[in-house]
């Protein structure tokens, strides 16, 4: 059984919630002022509160604040009039656990009521799993790479994953690219109530844009001349769950309007369809761009920027993290050795001294490439700082190549990740036509195991 403390003016209101939760083993008490709610509050556990905006003694919102202040661990859904996102934006900003608008389907009631309890009741496992990879590295065997730093940008950066999981609102996370912009959204899905629903990412940025409606909404069949059977979008199968806009800055001005819609109606239209579909996700988006900019240029629009921007959360590059340096590396060696197929290695001093004085443009991703390519080619089980090769380095040994100067000027390869991707896949190649296409001579050749060789080789498209 769980209890809950609904506060509404309305008395047809709070007896029609009270009915719709009965059925989930929800035990109600209905007070009609803010004033009752605070009494109530004093003298009973709620393990979450329903709250109307406009009451007859104060504001909703302030009702909100109080529950935060002094009963921390108590979700409150705010109830807004319909349409009325202003109000629902401004709730979820000052701590709101989600938010219903008037008139509500029983159904988004009942979603929103499960989520809160989920959230109650799961906060202390999550409390504990967050503080498992506080201080650095998980095992070798983890899924995904986790939140490794001890400086204190990453325990911001910790603490506020931990607040936003709270909630249900809209999170925007801007950082430059390499800086973990996924890993933080996977981390909010996995320590919220809808951890045990789907996560699902799209890069906005990789998908044709006569293909972006489709891709989000879906389409039925017969909804244009390909489409032979009904296919489901991603809100739909992100649905209970958290959908990821990564790069959502690269959507087109046409598609932004029709996310925006989904958004505020929490319902979709399949191409081709005839009804909306009701669908409940929580939106986390993130870009590499100033979205500022964007809007004030045009090419974004300000009313889905505010809707996507609810909390913000920023990501400190790498380079602002050198004290996080060796715990990255070494965690991202040991996933490498477990994956990949690379024996356990360790890094000498002068090789961590020659990262530590590196500004990593290409931020964690950019270290991780490095580190495989040493791992590739190194003999023993240690990596030196001759076996560092930084972007500098590259570019020299490209100019030297060619025979090229510029005269002191430095230029860095406008695609770093490509850069090293193309120099990789083209020592593969290399060592395979040496060694007459033989991948166990190869590998042995690149000094790598016959499993991390299979591993490059489907990495690249190798046949």
């Amino acid at each position: 059984m769980a209890n809950a403390l609904i506060v509404d003016d309305e008395k047809d209101i709070c007896e029609l919630i009270e009915i719709a939760l009965a059925g989930q083993g929800v035990v109600c008490d209905a007070v009609y002022s803010v004033k009752s709610a605070i009494q109530k509050l004093k003298t009973n556990r709620y393990d979450f509160v329903i709250c109307d905006v406009r009451l007859p003694d104060g504001d909703g919102l302030d009702l909100l604040a109080h529950v935060q202040k002094h009963y921390a661990n108590t979700p409150v859904c705010v109830i807004t009039a319909h349409g009325n996102m202003d109000m629902a934006i401004r709730a979820l900003k000052l701590g709101a656990f989600d938010f219903i608008n008037k008139p509500f389907e029983l159904k988004q009631l009942r979603t929103v009521a499960k989520q809160a309890m989920q959230q109650k009741n799961g906060r202390a496992l999550k409390a504990r799993e967050s503080q498992e990879v506080k201080a650095g590295v998980k095992g070798a065997n983890a899924k995904q790479m986790t939140l490794i730093g001890q400086t204190a940008s990453m325990e911001r950066v910790r603490n506020m994953i931990a607040k936003v999981a709270l909630s249900q609102a809209p999170v925007f996370i801007n950082g430059e690219s390499g800086t973990g912009k996924e890993i933080v959204a996977r981390s909010i899905h996995e320590q919220s109530a809808r951890a045990q629903a789907p996560f699902v990412a799209i890069n906005c940025g990789a998908i044709p844009e006569n293909l972006v409606e489709s891709e989000f909404f879906g389409y039925k069949k017969g909804a244009f001349t390909s489409a032979n059977q009904d296919q489901d979008g991603l809100f739909v199968a992100a649905n209970g769950g958290t959908l990821f806009l990564d790069e959502v800055a690269d959507l087109p001005l046409s598609m932004q309007v029709k996310l925006l819609r989904a958004i505020q109606e929490r319902a979709v239209r399949p191409i081709g369809g005839d009804r909306e579909e009701a669908v409940d996700v929580r939106i986390i988006s993130a870009t590499h761009h100033n979205l500022e900019k964007k809007v004030s240029a045009g090419e974004f629009r300000e009313d889905l920027y505010y809707r996507l921007n609810v909390i913000g959360l920023f990501i400190p590059p790498l380079r602002e993290r050198g004290e996080d340096i060796v715990l990255l590396a070494q965690h991202l060696l040991a996933r490498l050795a477990s994956e990949s197929g690379y024996r356990a290695v360790e890094l000498t001093q002068e090789a961590i001294n020659k990262l530590q004085h590196y500004d990593f443009p290409g931020n964690v991703r950019e270290l991780e490439n490095i580190l495989e390519r040493a791992l590739t080619f190194i003999e023993g089980d240690r990596i030196d700082a001759d076996d560092i090769v930084l972007t500098q380095s590259l570019q020299q040994k490209s100019l030297g190549e060619e025979g090229l100067s510029l005269e002191g000027e430095e230029k860095i390869p406008d695609d770093l990740e490509e850069y090293m991707h193309d120099m990789e896949k083209q020592l593969l190649l290399k060592a395979l036509e040496d060694c007459g296409q033989n991948k166990t001579k190869a590998a042995e050749m690149l000094g790598i195991s016959f499993r991390a060789m299979r591993y490059k080789l489907k990495k690249f498209g190798i046949d």
